[in-house]
This record gives C-alpha cells, structure tokens and sequence, in this order.
C-alpha cells in the first residue's frame, strides 16, 4: 500500500512539475514580449507582423466547378450555366428527372455551336444547330443521378466527347478508352452537371452523337477537318493528365 502511495506521489509530482515547465516557458516568452532589446519585443500599442503567407482566396462556386471540370477533362467551351426556377420542382420537392435531359440538351447545342465555329466559322456554328448540310444528330442518352437538387441553384453543364462506349463514367479517360480509334459516323459524350450550391457533380449523362447528313437524309462521315477538330477535344483529358 505504500508502495502504491509513493508511486501516485511521483506521478503527482511530474504532473505539478509538467505544468510548471509549460508556465515558465510561456511567462518567459511573454517576457521577452516585452523586453525591448529582444527580437521579439511588440511594442505596446501595436501588433506583431503578418503571417508570410497570406490566407488563400476562396473560389466562388462557379470558379470551383469551372476548375474542377477542367481538371476532369470537360471541354471548356461547353460550359452552360443552368438556373434552377421553382417551376423545375415535381411533387417530391426536387428538380424533376426529366428537366436534366433538357439541361444536356441546352448545354450540348451549346457545344455544337463551338464545335462548328471551330470547323468553318459562325456560317458552319448556324447550321449545326438548324439541320443544314452536315451537322449531328442524338441517338440515345443515358442519365446517372447521384444528388437531388433543389430551388434556388445554379447548375454548370459540362461536355467531353471520347470514342466509347463506357462501362462506368471513371473509365472516360483511361487508357483503354482514349486510345480507341475515332470511328468515322459517331462518337460518345460524356456529360456532367455540377450544383453551385452543393459544390458537387450531381448529374453525369454519357451519349451516342451521329454524323448526319441532313440534306441527304443519312449518316455520313464528315471529313478530315471536322474529325481534326473533335479528336483535339478528346484529347483534353490526355492534355491534362500529362501535365
């Protein structure tokens, strides 16, 4: 027992002894605070010097989902800014399914319209989106929904054209997939919608678009200059990764 008694005075002991180190070292630096002569004298009435890094600035939600987009691979010039209205709500209180096939939609005409401005100016961007001469047409689309999304937001759609097809979304920019020759009538677009609110990719969509002939009614193959154009956006992804 008294044994036990010595040891819980030693172990008392170091713990006094612990506190007393802690409140030397902190009195001494208050000290040396003061002392003018010391490198670490503040005057009174004044502060210390600013940290030599300043705070980092935080991205806007727009800035945090245009940049995380990009690293993703997305094209820049598909970026289409979606406001959420009331009206976009069903009965289970959140944005309705099908509302997000029509965000794809305004935001991969958008693409379209880059994409022909790109292959023959604003004549060709026109008549990509009115059914002139060659243009594209949807053959099927495929939605992935991860988060609901609620009134008010902004959303941010997102395209990125890659050879297909996908097994999961992940798979876009693996080897497997980019090394994959351009076939000449089609190709996939991966989709994505990211919520200025949540932060967060909510949506991703993945799509079949067709070379078509609207004149001749068939689908064609476009040439060497529109698939020259296409195939530098696909190679955003690979751009990234090697930098």
């Amino acid at each position: 027992m008294s044994a036990f008694i010595r040891t819980a005075r030693r172990g008392l002991s170091s713990v006094h002894q612990s506190r007393h180190v802690r409140y030397s070292s902190i009195h001494a630096l208050r000290e040396r605070f003061k002392d003018p002569t010391s490198p670490f004298h503040i005057a009174p009435g004044t502060q210390g010097p600013e940290s030599p890094e300043p705070p980092a600035e935080e991205l806007s939600p727009a800035e945090e989902g245009r940049a995380k987009l990009i690293e993703l691979g997305f094209d820049p010039e598909s970026f289409w800014e979606q406001p959420i209205v009331w009206g976009d709500h069903d009965s289970f209180q959140h944005v309705n399914n099908v509302r997000y096939l029509r965000f794809f939609e305004s935001g991969r005409i958008h693409w379209m319209r880059a994409l022909g401005q790109e292959i023959g100016g604003p004549a060709k961007a026109e008549a990509m989106i009115k059914g002139k001469g060659v243009s594209l047409i949807l053959k099927s689309i495929s939605l992935d929904y991860k988060r609901p999304v609620v009134y008010p937001d902004t959303l941010l759609v997102a395209h990125k054209p890659h050879p297909g097809p996908l097994r999961t979304s992940s798979q876009v920019d693996s080897r497997e997939v980019t090394t994959r020759r351009q076939a000449k009538t089609h190709f996939h677009v991966m989709g994505a919608i990211w919520s200025y609110a949540q932060r967060r990719i909510v949506t991703e969509s993945d799509s079949v678009l067709v070379w078509y002939d609207y004149d001749k009614l068939t689908k064609c193959d476009p040439g060497e200059e529109a698939r020259a154009a296409l195939q530098r956006r696909m190679d955003l992804g690979k751009a990234r990764d090697s930098s």
